[in-house]
Formats: structure tokens, C-alpha cells, sequence
């Protein structure tokens, strides 16, 4: 991507903001030199690695990456044998504590990142070994040899020594001292004796002071403590260096493991920090697409205060391949125009982009902007000779691969010229299929969008009465400049207006009437249709949830009739062969030509048992109501009983109409039934008020009124949508919901698991289940209140 583009829509600005969001020197140098790319692979890669890390951030905190340094400038000296200093040492502990804590927190997700975590090596035994040996920056351990341990443990014993011995010399020798101090010279501790004194204080004299007064002594007595000591610490010195030799030579073998370590550790670092800065922003996801589509819902333009931006939806490359944008000066133009290639640099450099969900990119080659005042005093250039150089520059690089953004193009020269000439490229640039976006005030590029299919036209709204743009993007109608409203309302004289608007002809004057009818019409049809929307997208609603419950009904009672059939069908069989058995008796008393009395006996039995048959089969198949409605005293809330579905216990829902018909509820069962086919139970039993219910009951009557049996969470963050669910189930529970389905979708199941947690809490939730086929399976939550 050229360096122009990324300075002139302010890319470099994001970059600093991404920069502050790293943990490590090594993550910043990565942010610092990240640029958009223009492979489609790579972008997909790389916002797929933002959301990863987006949703460990979410669920379960984010990773530090403080403390990382580079290491592998020290491998050239591991492959040649040499010793690493502690410092170095103790940077290699700190690069492999890191991998091991990011190994262990990142692993078990199953995401985009998890093969970096993976791959991460934490190298247990070497780095204990190091821990073990090293204990700070500066300080290695006593016990990191048995020799070491040793050396130090004389240098102590022999160090007390001396300092026993020095304080005895203080105390017997104060009155030979300049002062009561004992100090170093030359590594040697020494006292400073007045210089009278020097043949009665026994020592080697070190140092003098200027004045030659004080000399600077050291006693007989530790001389020789102290070149023992000098010894040990030499001693030290060479047992130091073979333990650092020691820990390097076990690393060198690890350097391939090590310099990974440091290359996953840094993109991890640079990865959770753009992830960071989406949360900052509010940044989504955007989609991806090869239709070289633009389409961005809500857009905020990050460089501006949030508290002052104003959200502006835009498109590019769908129903038009080029947007010319008009509109008054300070209306929003280039920051509509800056907005789109910001965001296409952004997506395309891995970055989420802070608009509305469902927002779209596409992935370009090359994106060039034309943008601000070009003027150059150093090269002698006007305004539009630098704009000019810029352009031929962009027309000579854009393929149809390409997005070409322009603001004011022709600009700064004659108007009859300037048009001509910017109707000329942009003409160039549709015919060649390049997506272009561009900014203008001539009226002949108005009609120019008009009058082509394939370019269209759009106007930053300005609201005249207060003299303020509303920075809405208007997709479809041309703008005005508004130059005689503003006029007249910041006080020019009518006389002189009307003396301008004489001096126009009356194709101009007619030419922007139709654009502010245009506008109008625009206004009215952009309200009908988000109306129209919202009304099918309620009907498509209820359109699906009665297609799941006549589903849900005639699967219930597919399976009761099923089951009738069946008993019906066993019954029969056994009636068959008792009186295949009864008949085959008779025949054989004939033969055998026994008694009148036992004939008749056969007979009774077989009366007994056609009776008893009958009885089961009248039991089986549909029964008649045993205590039959009266439809006059049937009231809203009665229970009965539905007997061709299986004895199913349902509450009144609505009165019978005259052909006898009404409809019953059960659960989430809805259905109509005729008086001939259902049992009354009982009338609605009336509430007894108790103490401070009434308030409630009535609460409850006023959330059954409006209360949804259904909430639809999806799209919501878990935090912004868990007190939305509480809430919803309180009321659904104040107005005596039998159970509620709640919608949270699929995706990574984190809105799901926070449901089922939330329901376990509840108290008021008796049971839960996830949905079954037909009532959206793992999508969804049933839950059912405590009676």
C-alpha cells in the first residue's frame, strides 16, 4: 500500500493508538510497522486472530506480555561456546516464564489462536535449572555449585574476621584517628591515622590526604585476612564464569525452541493489542467479500470524539461502482469520504472497524486519495497544479482492483473547465470498472450521476434553519449547496439574493427545485421502507413460531393416534383368538358329544370375555366427555380435559364461539377444540389476597399484557445482555409465564453458558432444557417456572 494513502486518511494515527495497547518492546516494533495488505488470505488470517483474541479477553481475561525482551541476538555467542552474562541469563528466564503462563492460559481454546499457543515451547528442566541458579539481574545463587556454596561460605567466615579485628583497632586506637571511620582504598580497608602517628599505628600506608595530615593505613593484623579473601573472591570469580559457561552450553542446544518462543510471544503480544483497541473503539468484525463491496453500517470515524461523532452509513460497489458525494461546504463530505478509506485500511490490516454489525469490505490492491490542500510552495505549485500531479499520478496506477478516493476533484481553476475535466476522469475510471468515491459542488457531476446507471448520487444533509450540517449520508439524492438560504440567513440583503438568483438561468434554478424534491422524496421513501422492513421482519416472526407450533401439534398428535391404533389393533388380536379358541371347544364337546351344560358354560365364558374386550377397546379409542360443558358457565382460565390427545390437561384461553368451538392452552401447546371432545375439571380457582399482594398482582397484570414469551439475545455482548435476561425473567414470572424460550444462538457458546448459569441461580426457575428439533435446537433454552 503507497505511503500517501496511509498519511493522507491518517492510518499512522491508529497505528500510535495500537501501539500504546502492546505489553512489549518487541509487540510495539510489530504494530509500528504494520501496513494493510492486499492478499485476501492474509486479511482473513489476520481478523480472524483480532476476534480470537477479542473473545479470550471476553471470557477469560487477557494475557500480559510485560517483561518480554529480545534474546536472540545472544544465540551467535551460544553457537560459539561463549558464556552469557546473568543479565542475558535472567532475560532467558523471563522469555520462557512467559511461555510457559501463556502456554498453559491459551491452549484449551479451540480458536484461531490456538496452534500459536501450541507451538510454544516452555523448555520445564531448562528453565527450573535457570531459576535455580539465577536469582536476579545481579545475583546468582550460593547453591548453584557444591564449589560455589563453599567459597562463599569461607568468604562470610573470614569476613567476620576482619571485621572483629577492625573494630577491636577502632576502639584501642580513637586518639591516633582523624575521625572514628574505617574506609577503603584500593580494595584494601584502611583508617584515616593522623600523620603524627604514622610510626606508632602499626600498618601500610595506602594514601595520604592534600595536606598531608591524615594518612590513609591499613593494620598489620588483616593484611593478611584480606589477601586471603582477595583469593577466595578470585576463586569465586572463575567458579562464577564456569556456572554461567555451564547454563549457556545447556541452551545452545535450544536456540531454534527459544527464538520461536520470542516470535509467537511478540505476535501474540501485537494480536491481543489490536483486540484491545477494538474494545476501546467498539469495534466489529467486518465481513469480507470478493465482490469488491463496501457497505458500512454506522460508522464512526475514529480520530473524532465519540462524544461528537455522528454515525454515517455509506456503500460502494453494489448497485454502483462509483459515489459522487455533494452537499455544502463543512457538511461531512470528506469525512464520509476519509471514513470509507480508513476503514478499508483497517480491515485490511487485521484492525475490527467501529460500525454496526454486518458491516462489509472487500480487499483492494492499491488504494489512492486525493484528499486536502495539496499546494507546494517548495515546487512552485498552485492548489489544483499539485492536485492535477497527484491525480495523473493515481490514473496512471489504478487497475479495477483499485479504490480511487477524490475530494473536490477540478477544484481551484475555472469552473467551466474544472467540471469539464472531473467529468472527463471520473468518466475514465467508471469505464474501466474502478471503484471510485468523489466529492464535488459541480452541478454537471450532479447530472452526470443522474443520467448514468451504474453511478449514483449522495448529499451530507444540512439543515438550513440553524445553519448546521447533520452529517447524514443520503445515498441516492443529490445535494444543494444551499448557498442563498445561508445567505439570507446570515444577513445579506433580499435585494442582492434576488438579484443572484436573477443573474442564474432558469435551467439551474429548475435543476436544484428537483433536487430538493428529490431529497423530499428520498426522506419520505427511506421512513416507508425501514417501516415496511420492521413489519415483515414481525411477520416472517410470527410466520416462524406458528410453523413450529403447528409442527410441535401435529407431532403430538401423530404419536397419540399412532398409540390408539396400536392398543386398538392388540385388543382386537386377542379377541380373535379367544374366539378361535372358544369355536375350536364347541367343536370338539360336539364331537365328543358332551353335556348341554358345558356347551353353555363355553358360551358364557366366551360372552365374559367379548364384554371385557369391549370395555378395553371403547377405553382405547377416543372417550366421551364423563362430565359433560355447560358452554354458558365455561369461563377464561376453567380446566378441562382434551380427550383425543391423550387426556392432556389444558387451561381455557378464549370463550366458545357458536359453532361450539374454543381454544385451550397447554405449555406451550395452543390449540382449538369442540365441547364434544374435552371433560371439564374444575372453574379457575379464585386468589386469596394476601399481605402487600395486591401491589404485585397488579404488576403482574401489567407485565402479562406486554411480556413476550420469547427473548432474543443474539448479537448482544454477555455483559450488556445478563442483566437484559434477568429483568426478563422477572417479569415473565410476575406475569405467570409458564415458561419461557430463550434465543442466544450457537457461535462460540459463551451467550448460552452465561444462560444456563443464570437460570441455575434463578429462583424462580424450576427446570431448563435446550431446545429440541423445532423449537431451535441448541439455539435456544427452554425454561420453566416454579408453580
Amino acid at each position: 500500500m503507497n505511503q500517501k494513502v496511509l498519511k493522507t486518511l491518517e492510518f499512522y494515527k491508529i497505528i500510535d493508538r495500537l501501539v500504546e495497547e502492546a505489553d512489549s518492546s518487541l509487540g510495539k516494533e510489530k504494530l509500528k510497522a504494520l501496513e494493510p495488505s492486499s492478499s485476501f488470505l492474509e486479511v482473513e488470517q489476520s481478523l480472524s486472530e483480532t476476534e480470537a483474541a477479542q473473545d479470550r479477553i471476553r471470557l477469560g481475561g487477557g494475557i500480559s506480555f510485560r517483561g518480554i525482551k529480545e534474546i536472540r541476538p545472544y544465540f551467535s555467542r551460544l553457537a560459539l561456546s561463549t558464556a552469557l552474562s546473568i543479565p542475558e541469563l535472567y532475560d532467558i528466564i523471563l522469555i520462557l516464564e512467559k511461555t510457559k503462563k501463556a502456554k498453559e492460559q491459551g491452549e484449551e481454546r479451540e480458536d484461531a489462536l490456538q496452534e500459536y499457543f501450541q507451538a510454544l515451547a516452555p523448555l520445564d528442566e531448562v528453565r527450573r535449572e535457570l531459576q535455580r541458579c539465577i536469582l536476579s539481574e545481579e545475583e546468582l545463587a550460593d547453591d548453584a555449585s557444591p564449589e560455589l556454596s563453599q567459597l562463599r561460605r569461607k568468604e562470610k567466615g573470614l569476613e567476620e574476621k576482619i571485621n572483629q579485628e577492625l573494630n577491636r583497632i577502632l576502639q584501642h586506637n580513637r586518639s591516633m584517628l582523624q575521625d572514628p571511620v574505617i574506609t577503603l582504598r584500593n580494595g584494601r580497608h584502611v583508617f584515616p591515622v593522623k600523620a603524627e602517628y604514622k610510626n606508632a599505628f602499626r600498618g601500610i600506608v595506602h594514601d595520604e590526604s592534600s595536606s598531608g595530615a591524615t594518612l590513609f593505613m591499613e593494620p598489620f593484623s588483616i593484611v593478611q585476612l584480606e589477601n586471603d579473601m582477595r583469593e577466595l573472591l578470585s576463586l569465586e570469580k572463575k567458579e562464577v564464569e564456569k556456572i554461567l559457561l555451564q547454563l549457556s552450553l545447556s541452551l545452545a542446544p535450544f536456540t531454534e525452541e527459544l527464538g520461536e518462543n520470542v516470535k509467537i510471544l511478540s505476535h501474540l503480544d501485537f494480536v491481543f493489542a489490536k483486540a484491545k483497541l477494538a474494545n476501546k473503539m467498539d469495534g466489529v468484525k467486518p465481513i469480507l467479500n470478493q465482490e469488491r463491496k463496501t457497505v458500512l453500517l454506522d460508522a464512526r470515524h475514529p480520530l473524532i470524539p465519540k462524544d461528537k461523532v455522528v454515525p454515517i452509513s455509506i456503500r460502494l460497489g453494489d448497485d454502483f461502482s462509483l459515489l459522487v458525494i455533494t452537499g455544502p461546504n463543512t457538511g461531512g463530505k470528506t469525512v464520509c469520504l476519509k471514513t470509507l478509506g480508513l476503514f478499508q485500511l483497517m480491515g485490511q490490516a487485521g484492525l475490527f472497524i467501529p460500525a454496526f454489525q454486518g458491516s462489509s469490505i472487500t480487499v483492494y490492491r492499491e488504494i489512492y486519495a486525493d484528499i486536502g490542500d495539496e499546494q507546494s510552495i517548495e515546487q512552485s505549485l498552485s492548489t489544483f497544479s499539485s492536485h492535477m500531479t497527484n491525480t495523473v499520478r493515481i490514473l496512471q496506477g489504478a487497475r479495477e482492483d483499485c479504490l480511487c478516493l477524490f475530494d473536490e476533484l477540478g477544484a481551484g481553476t475555472d469552473p467551466t473547465e474544472g467540471a469539464a475535466l472531473a467529468l472527463a476522469i471520473l468518466d475514465h475510471l467508471f469505464q474501466k470498472g474502478i471503484r471510485t468515491l468523489a466529492t464535488t459542488h459541480y452541478a454537471e457531476v450532479k447530472l452526470y450521476a443522474l443520467s448514468t446507471e451504474g453511478v449514483e448520487n449522495a448529499a451530507c444533509a444540512f439543515d438550513v434553519e440553524s445553519l448546521r450540517p447533520t452529517y447524514h449520508l443520503l445515498i441516492g439524492v443529490p445535494g444543494k449547496s444551499n448557498a442563498f438560504a445561508i445567505a439570507e440567513k446570515l444577513g445579506l440583503r433580499k435585494d442582492i439574493i434576488a438579484s443572484a438568483k436573477n443573474r442564474l438561468g432558469e435551467e439551474d434554478l429548475h435543476f436544484e427545485d428537483v433536487i430538493a424534491d428529490l431529497e423530499n422524496t428520498k426522506r419520505l421513501a427511506q421512513r416507508e421502507k425501514e417501516e415496511i422492513e420492521r413489519y415483515k421482519a414481525e411477520v416472517e416472526s410470527l410466520k416462524q413460531r406458528a410453523r413450529e407450533s403447528t409442527k410441535g401439534i401435529e407431532k403430538g398428535r401423530e404419536k397419540i393416534l399412532q398409540r390408539a391404533r396400536e392398543e386398538a389393533a392388540q385388543i382386537l388380536r386377542e379377541a380373535k383368538e379367544t374366539a378361535d379358541q372358544v369355536v375350536k371347544e364347541l367343536r370338539r364337546q360336539e364331537a365328543g358329544k358332551s353335556s348341554a351344560l358345558e356347551g353353555e358354560k363355553t358360551r358364557t365364558k366366551l360372552h365374559q370375555k367379548m364384554r371385557e374386550n369391549d370395555e378395553a377397546l371403547s377405553s382405547t379409542l377416543v372417550k366421551g366427555p364423563s362430565q359433560t360443558i355447560s358452554l354458558k358457565k365455561l369461563a377464561i382460565g376453567d380446566k378441562v380435559r382434551v380427550l383425543s390427545m391423550h387426556d392432556m390437561v389444558a387451561t381455557v384461553t378464549t370463550l366458545p364461539d357458536k359453532n361450539g368451538m374454543f381454544t385451550v392452552t397447554a405449555g406451550m401447546l395452543r390449540t382449538k377444540v369442540s365441547a364434544k371432545d374435552v371433560e371439564f375439571i374444575q372453574h379457575k380457582e379464585k386468589e386469596k389476597p394476601e399481605k402487600n399482594q395486591g401491589k404485585v398482582a397488579s404488576i403482574g397484570r401489567g407485565k402479562v399484557l406486554g411480556i413476550s414469551p420469547e427473548i432474543n439475545l443474539i448479537g448482544k455482548m454477555t455483559a450488556d445482555a445478563l442483566p437484559e435476561l434477568n429483568k426478563y425473567l422477572d417479569d415473565a414470572f410476575l406475569a405467570r409465564l409458564p415458561q419461557v424460550r430463550i434465543v442466544h444462538g450457537r457461535g462460540t457458546g459463551a451467550l448460552r453458558k452465561m444462560v444456563q448459569e443464570c437460570l441455575k441461580k434463578n429462583k424462580h426457575i424450576e427446570s431448563f432444557r435446550l431446545g429440541e428439533y423445532g423449537e431451535g435446537s441448541d439455539g435456544v433454552s427452554i425454561a420453566f417456572f416454579k408453580k
